[in-house]
C-alpha cells in the first residue's frame, strides 16, 4: 500500500527580512533631501509598521520606499495590510501597515472550493492557519501547486513540507 504524499499551504512573511527592509528605507529617508526637516520615520512594531509623515505626498513617497525595500527583499507586497491614514500629534499623519500572517478561514475555504472544483484527485484540509494538501500521486499535488499558482488569492502563498 503506497503511502499518501501531502504538503502545506502557509502564508506568512519573513520578519527579519521585514526588519532590514524596515531599516534601510529609515537609512534612505534620512539621507534624502527632500525629507530634512520632516517629521517622516518607519518603525517595526511586532507585526506591525508604523509610518508617519508630515502630509498625504511625503506619506505616499514613505510608503513607495519602505515597498522597494521590501520587494528587494523578496517580501510580497500582497502581506502588507493598510490602514488608513490618522491625524497624529505635532500636525503629522500616522498609518499602520500590518503584515498578514497565516491563511483566513474565508479564503482558506475559497482555495478548497478551487481544489475541489478543478476534479484533481487531492484532499485538502483545514488546520488552523495552514491547509495541508494530501493526494496518492504525487502528479496530482504538482497539479494542485501549479493550479494554486495561477489563481490569485489576494494572498501570498508558499507551499512547505512536500512528502
Amino acid at each position: 500500500m503506497a503511502k499518501d504524499s501531502s504538503f502545506d499551504i502557509v502564508s506568512k512573511v519573513n520578519l527579519p527580512e521585514v526588519s532590514n527592509a524596515v531599516q534601510q528605507a529609515q537609512r534612505e529617508l534620512s539621507q534624502r533631501f527632500d525629507f530634512k526637516n520632516s517629521k517622516s520615520s518607519i518603525t517595526l512594531e511586532d507585526e506591525k509598521i508604523i509610518l508617519v509623515s508630515d502630509d498625504d505626498f511625503k506619506l505616499k513617497n514613505v510608503v513607495d520606499i519602505l515597498e522597494s525595500k521590501l520587494v528587494k527583499r523578496g517580501i510580497s507586497l500582497k502581506a502588507l495590510d493598510y490602514g488608513k491614514p490618522q491625524p497624529a500629534a505635532g500636525n503629522t499623519l500616522r498609518q499602520e501597515v500590518k503584515m498578514v500572517q497565516g491563511i483566513a478561514q474565508d479564503k482558506a475555504k475559497l482555495i478548497n472550493k478551487v481544489l475541489k472544483d478543478s476534479k484533481i484527485k487531492v484532499v485538502s484540509s483545514i488546520q488552523g492557519d495552514e491547509i495541508r494538501i494530501s493526494g496518492k500521486n504525487k502528479d496530482d499535488l504538482q497539479a494542485a501547486i501549479a493550479l494554486l499558482k495561477k489563481e490569485d488569492f489576494g494572498i501570498e502563498l508558499q507551499f512547505v513540507n512536500y512528502r
